[in-house]
């Protein structure tokens, strides 16, 4: 056994849980840790911002499965990755997060740089540590990377004050851990899976409704294969894109507030809904009380507080996505349930997806397309949230899981760019294409630098609409387009009220996005007509290096279809009167 200091036992825990990369930044209370990582075989990226370092964390992690890592300072540092461990909280991204402390002699005296940070924290992170002896660094190290990844995955927190971090002990890394108060339940109840399958092949309008727990769980064969057999129609929520093929009849695309109207439809007609690693979110469940009153509710989840939440269950089955379906494929019967695949197929004929694809006005859905069609659905999409968010998960086809990572439950604006880094550090053989508004870019686009200086390769497109794009379209719907303080491009000398937005007359933009992707070094292009946009995303494509695509698409274009807010999923409207 060596003695080491807790900052190179640290180190050493993580080499030990095969971590290959970590994102962050040094200051004061967290300096043993930086010098003990100065000379080590950790990969550290250094971020601008401790908020992007938590999202790089995240989206490596999304991106590749494995747990992500982030180490910042106290205070000011630590509670800036407040919102990126609430982001992987309501998503159930394992991260594990380690953040400097002042020394234990001094906690609770408001020393300089201190931030009750396992307190902040303890709402927004599946578990969380307050290390004050060196004797338990190990060990806790080894808890958070069980409790991060075993059961429904989540964030965990280290908080390590400095005093520990000089300390020395002898170094033992346990091989394995076993903590009483937490043994996740990975096996369904015989009984309740017996019940959930006499269901299934007795019901004839059956749907599947798949969350990120299939993703977690690595479950997409099974759903896929118990969907073929007995003919059940699948949707997916924002996390599960790409988790079922679209090019098979029985794919609905995504439901909820920006969903599909068959896949709306589907589910107020369905008579059995299998829930499978979904939580029934407002955005996906519409008015809950009027949410498929004809249908019995099957709920497969291996967190049992998901389960009855929000949605009450019929049929409970807390275990392992991938273990329970595994144990009903043999016992779910061959159905061709032709008769509602044919009301299916109707609602997918009456109102698909739509935009007008005839003029020649730049569409932002058009832009999404042509990154799929070009991509072969085959690149790793990130976005951040808004507008554009919603256009990429209606019109991006993803191959398979993972290529599609987005911030669902927090809608977290300045997700999308660090994310795309973090899952690009992760996945370099893979291109990586962040798709941004132009709002949300700018509360992370300092991470550029990162990009450059590592020289990873991450192309950024912007559908710039020049608005709060998201807001304004609610404003215009519900607000009788009053376009209070949405607009990006406004000066002191624009009127009090901007309700008539058009390029032309609107003020320069602020940035200008070439300019500063090339102060950076990297490569700006600008595209304002339709006929530009092939080319331009052929060319970033081609472009080994970092690229900002500024697409100036359509300021007043809308998302549809849309269920508005509190309203039930049969109100979907699919079409803007006029």
């Amino acid at each position: 056994m060596v003695k080491m200091t807790g900052a190179q036992i640290l180190v050493e825990s993580l080499l030990k849980e095969d971590v290959e990369v970590v994102f962050g930044l040094p200051g004061g209370q967290a300096l043993p840790i930086f010098d003990a990582i100065h000379g080590s075989e950790l990969n550290f990226i250094l971020a601008r911002h401790e908020q992007a370092a938590s999202h790089m964390a995240d989206g490596y992690s999304r991106s590749t499965g494995k747990p992500g890592i982030f180490i910042v300072t106290s205070g000011p540092g630590a509670t800036n990755i407040v919102t990126g461990l609430f982001n992987a909280y309501m998503d159930s991204v394992p991260l594990v997060g380690i953040t400097g402390q002042v020394a234990t002699n001094v906690i609770g005296q408001d020393a300089f740089q201190e931030a009750d940070i396992t307190g902040i924290t303890r709402p927004v992170t599946k578990h969380n540590f307050l290390i004050k002896d060196v004797n338990d660094l190990a060990r806790t190290l080894k808890e958070a990377f069980y409790i991060a990844t075993r059961g429904r995955p989540g964030p965990v927190l280290v908080d390590v004050p400095v005093d520990v971090q000089r300390a020395s002990c002898e170094f033992v890394y346990p091989d394995k851990i076993d903590i009483r108060s937490y043994k996740p339940n990975y096996n369904g109840h015989p009984v309740q899976i017996k019940k959930a399958i006499e269901v299934i092949n007795k019901s004839e309008r059956p749907v599947f409704y798949i969350g990120a727990g299939v993703v977690a769980s690595s479950a997409e064969n099974e759903i896929f294969e118990i969907s073929i057999k007995g003919n059940i129609p699948v949707t997916n929520t924002l996390l599960a894109v790409g988790a079922y093929p679209l090019d098979t009849n029985l794919s609905l695309g995504m439901l909820g507030m920006h969903g599909t109207f068959c896949a709306n439809k589907a589910m107020q007609s369905a008579d059995v809904i299998i829930a499978v690693g979904s939580r029934f979110d407002d955005r996906c469940t519409g008015k809950v009380c009027e949410f498929a009153k004809k249908a019995k509710k099957i709920h497969i989840d291996i967190d049992p507080t998901a389960i009855s939440k929000v949605v009450e269950a019929d049929i409970p089955v807390v275990g392992d996505a991938k273990t329970v379906l595994k144990e009903m494929i043999a016992f779910v019967d061959r159905k061709d349930r032709g008769d509602w695949l044919k009301v299916i197929d109707a609602w997918k004929s009456e109102h698909p997806l739509w935009y007008n694809k005839n003029d020649d006005k730049l569409h932002p859905q058009y832009v999404i397309e042509k990154i799929s069609e070009l991509t072969k659905g085959e690149a790793i999409v990130v976005t951040e949230v808004g507008q554009h968010q919603m256009w990429s998960a209606q019109y991006y086809k993803a191959k398979r899981s993972r290529l599609f990572l987005s911030s669902g439950g927090l809608g977290t604006m300045g997700f999308g760019y660090p994310a795309g880094i973090g899952a690009k550090f992760g996945n370099l053989d893979k291109e990586v294409i962040v798709v941004a508004g132009d709002g949300s870019f700018q509360m992370n686009m300092q991470e550029m630098a990162v990009a450059m200086l590592n020289e990873i390769n991450v192309k950024v497109v912007i559908l710039n609409n020049q608005y709060l794009g998201n807001v304004r379209q609610w404003q215009e719907m519900f607000y009788g387009k009053r376009y209070s303080h949405t607009c990006l491009a406004k000066r002191k000398k624009c009127p009090k009220w901007c309700n008539l937005p058009k390029r032309d007359t609107c003020p320069v933009y602020v940035p200008d996005f070439l300019k500063w992707a090339q102060s950076y070094g990297a490569l700006g292009i600008r595209v304002i007509e339709k006929r530009e946009v092939e080319p331009a995303l052929k060319e970033m494509l081609e472009t080994k290096n970092s690229v900002v695509l500024d697409i100036w698409t359509e300021i007043e274009e809308n998302v549809l279809p849309m269920v508005p807010a509190g309203a039930s999923l049969d109100d979907v409207i699919t079409r803007m009167s006029g």
